[in-house]
């Protein structure tokens, strides 16, 4: 069900997408370099170091990062299937709206419109500030940080057209100097006594409790997979395009990840890496020296840039949706004449910078983990529940495999909460009470416009 607008603006009609001036301007590569940044920031660069702690195996650390990136390719095939079918901007948005009622997608738009994506934009951010003054002292942190976030919001307001290029450009940098990374490693690195062939212990290692823990959070090291279905209405051909893009993205970043990882593992002792949080950093030492801190250090703030660039691009479209459909947000629906949702660029922005002042960013990242996993497990059991309850919608992608990837998924996803209630419940509550605040919001813009219609078409 969507809620017509008595404004201008009006909800997408089923399987298309809202008027909009920008709709068809994106690429494949576009929209594959988006996944493709959003998914790679600094996760891959910290968290080997608290893994060889309890995995001192080449093959289980290697096993583990090809793991998470089959656990991403199961939810990256089961929304493909969901945004071929309802190819809109808006992400969980659009796709919980459609398949359950607009008031559980209003749910997880309202978590990403207020600080899901705004709260890390300004961890990446602050994340930038700090590289960027390891690579170049003197320069001000808090200063930088400010101006990244506001270099990547005027990008996204001139217009689609720049905003792709730029997006293309970063991502391309990124990419290129991590392969470097990855070859002069292995060319210029002193070869560890570490073997990637499996062996009699690696069955424990697998199947212990530090091996699934571990995957819990290289699981947050592939978030973003998703990137592309926020911005579906953009994309040129979005219903072959789309799907195409996040499977081209997650193997990808999937390859890169495995390849990372191995590197770090060949070239640097693990007695050296066990318990750092900058592994990136100790490695690029022990490869190039002294100055390979500071190339790490380079190429880590390059990958912030194109993280941020993406966020600050994917966020607004749900806002703009949730604008679309409902007349008491309707501001933020409203665009500039390239098509840019300027209104809610301006406001991600702005909370954004918010949270870079008040230093509130890194606990509201904690508070949204929970959400996030909870909208995108709904999202993923969603495929087989239209499975049954819509069978005649026309699905010009099926999931590969079916029902494997989505069960797969759920499984994982159903992991990650419980682990969050046990370990960290006061901020998965909160989580969950952020969520809740906007059915008040949606309650409140239901009793404004008081007739609503199901969408029936």
């Amino acid at each position: 069900m969507t809620m017509q607008s008595s404004g201008s603006a009006t909800p997408a009609s089923e399987g298309g997408t809202a008027a909009s001036s920008s709709a068809g301007s994106v690429t494949l590569v576009t929209a594959t370099a988006l996944a493709v940044a959003d998914m790679v920031g600094i996760g891959v660069f910290t968290s080997l170091g608290f893994q060889v702690k309890d995995l001192p195996s080449g093959f289980s650390l290697v096993l583990l990062w090809t793991v998470g990136g089959v656990m991403a390719l199961c939810g990256a095939l089961s929304y493909a299937e969901l945004a071929a079918a309802f190819p809109r901007s808006g992400g969980e948005y659009n796709f919980l709206s459609r398949i359950y009622h607009q008031a559980i997608g209003f749910l997880a738009g309202w978590v990403s419109a207020t600080i899901g994506f705004a709260a890390p934009v300004a961890a990446a951010a602050w994340a930038f500030g700090k590289y960027l003054a390891g690579v170049f002292p003197g320069i001000p942190e808090f200063p930088a940080a400010l101006a990244l976030v506001w270099v990547a919001t005027l990008v996204q307001l001139r217009g689609i057209h720049h905003a792709s290029a730029f997006q293309n450009l970063t991502t391309l940098l990124k990419v290129a100097l991590i392969l470097v990374f990855i070859v002069a490693g292995l060319a210029l690195g002193e070869r560890q006594p570490i073997s990637f062939a499996p062996t009699a212990a690696d069955f424990g290692y697998v199947m212990s409790a530090p091996f699934f823990i571990s995957l819990f959070f290289v699981m947050y090291s592939y978030a973003g997979w998703n990137a592309a279905t926020y911005i579906a209405g953009e994309i040129r051909d979005a219903r072959r395009d789309l799907p195409l893009s996040m499977l081209i993205a997650v193997a990808t970043v999937t390859v890169l990840y495995v390849a990372l990882n191995a590197v770090f593992l060949y070239t640097t002792p693990i007695a050296k890496l066990a318990g750092q949080l900058d592994v990136g950093l100790v490695a690029g030492k022990q490869i190039f020296g002294d100055a390979g801190g500071r190339m790490v250090g380079a190429l880590i703030c390059i990958g912030l840039v194109s993280a941020v660039s993406a966020m600050m691009w994917i966020g607004p479209r749900v806002t703009m949706a949730m604008g679309e459909d409902l007349p008491l947000l309707s501001i933020l629906s409203r665009k500039t004449r390239s098509g840019v949702p300027a209104v809610a660029i301006l406001v991600q922005a702005l909370i954004a910078t918010g949270m870079l002042w008040t230093d509130t960013f890194e606990t509201l990242v904690k508070f949204v983990q929970f959400s996030l996993t909870f909208c995108s497990f709904l999202a993923v059991l969603g495929v087989i529940v239209l499975r049954y309850t819509r069978p005649e919608l026309p699905r010009p992608y099926r999931v590969w495999a079916y029902p494997l990837p989505p069960l797969l998924f759920l499984a994982m996803s159903l992991f990650m909460m419980i682990y969050l209630l046990r370990e960290q419940p006061r901020e998965a509550l909160i989580g969950v009470g952020i969520m809740l605040t906007g059915l008040a919001i949606y309650l409140v813009s239901w009793i404004v416009s008081p007739s609503p219609k199901e969408k029936t078409s």
